[in-house]
């Protein structure tokens, strides 16, 4: 079986009984892409001869491309742009997500992108925010009552409701944020 395109309308190849017999066939494997190219093969056989002809055909394929997947999430820096993000959520009834993470840590800089694409998911509903700890006054990290990283918190009516500590597998804590958001969405 020899793959040839990688997109959720993957293309394989089998062979049968004898070498010289090989037919195509498109199957739906489920990856989780958004867009990409579809490639079909149809056989047409020629009167009178022995050899199958093919045709080829490229698709490509969008879905919502209106929506970002990813979001950056902006830098909080100070005492005072942490209050000024939590009054404009306030203003707009919305929680926030603050990921408290440092450049040394791995797991932090593994959860980043996936916090981005979780912010792409509530784009509207909820922003997402970062602090690295070794970059801003300890006054902000006090205020965050920051012991371990990477620890998100999420944010509402300028108080902090609940948190999670990353320390464990990444798919977990994004589900676990995940649910956060919808309970205070």
């Amino acid at each position: 079986m020899a793959a040839l395109a990688s997109n959720p309308q993957m293309l394989t190849r089998q062979a049968h009984g004898n070498k010289k017999e090989q037919f195509w066939r498109k199957e739906s494997l489920n990856l989780e892409k958004k867009c990409g190219f579809c490639v079909s093969v149809y056989n047409n056989e020629k009167l009178g001869r022995p050899h199958m002809e093919k045709e080829w055909r490229l698709k490509a394929f969008w879905s919502n491309i209106a929506q970002p997947t990813t979001l950056e999430m902006e830098p909080i820096n100070n005492v005072e742009e942490l209050d000024a993000v939590l009054s404009h959520a306030r203003q707009l009834s919305q929680p926030i997500i603050i990921e408290w993470m440092a450049s040394w840590c791995r797991k932090c800089i593994y959860l980043k992108p996936k916090l981005e694409k979780l912010a792409a998911e509530y784009n509207n509903r909820a922003k997402f925010y970062y602090v690295d700890v070794n970059k801003v006054p300890q006054t902000l990290v006090k205020r965050g009552n920051i012991s371990k990283m990477p620890t998100i918190q999420l944010w509402k009516e300028d108080e902090m409701k609940e948190e999670v500590i990353g320390g464990h597998k990444g798919w977990l804590v994004i589900e676990e944020v995940r649910e956060l958001i919808n309970k205070y969405v």
